[in-house]
C-alpha cells in the first residue's frame, strides 16, 4: 500500500521538477524557515527545513504531505502544521536520517497522530 504522506497532494500546486530550495516556508501559525534540500520522488516527497534561529537552527523533516500551497509566484510553501508540531517533530540530522527507513517510519508516526485535521492522517 502507498504511503500517502510522503507524496503532494493534487490540490497543493506543487509541480514535479520544481526547485524549492531557498523558498520560504509558512506553518499554519507563521514563518518557519527556509527548505534546504527536498524531494518530489513518486511515493518519497519531503521537504528539509531549515529553521534557522527560530529553534536554535534545528533542521526538520517534513512529509510532502504536510504541504498546502505551494506559492510559485511568492516562492513560498505552506503547511497544515503549526509552529509547535515542527517545534515538537523529531530531531533530524541530514547525515544520518535523510535515507534511514526506521528514522522515516518515527517521522511518518509522529505527524500521523499530530495532525491538525479531526482524526488524523489515519492509515493512509
Amino acid at each position: 500500500m502507498t504511503d500517502h504522506l510522503w507524496s503532494y497532494s493534487t490540490e497543493s500546486g506543487h509541480l514535479a521538477g520544481t526547485d524549492l530550495t531557498g523558498w520560504r516556508v509558512e506553518a499554519s501559525d507563521g514563518h518557519i524557515g527556509k527548505v534546504d534540500k527536498h524531494s518530489d520522488e513518486v511515493d518519497d516527497s519531503y521537504l528539509v527545513v531549515d529553521t534557522g534561529v527560530w529553534i536554535f537552527g534545528k533542521e526538520v523533516l517534513i512529509p510532502a504531505r504536510a504541504v498546502t500551497l505551494v506559492d510559485l509566484e511568492k516562492q513560498s510553501i505552506h503547511l497544515a502544521l503549526s509552529k509547535e508540531q515542527v517545534k515538537d517533530s523529531p530531531e533530524f540530522i541530514s547525515d544520518k536520517h535523510l535515507a534511514d527507513r526506521q528514522y522515516r517510519e518515527e517521522i511518518g508516526h509522529y505527524y500521523r497522530t499530530s495532525w491538525p485535521f479531526p482524526g488524523g492522517m489515519g492509515n493512509v
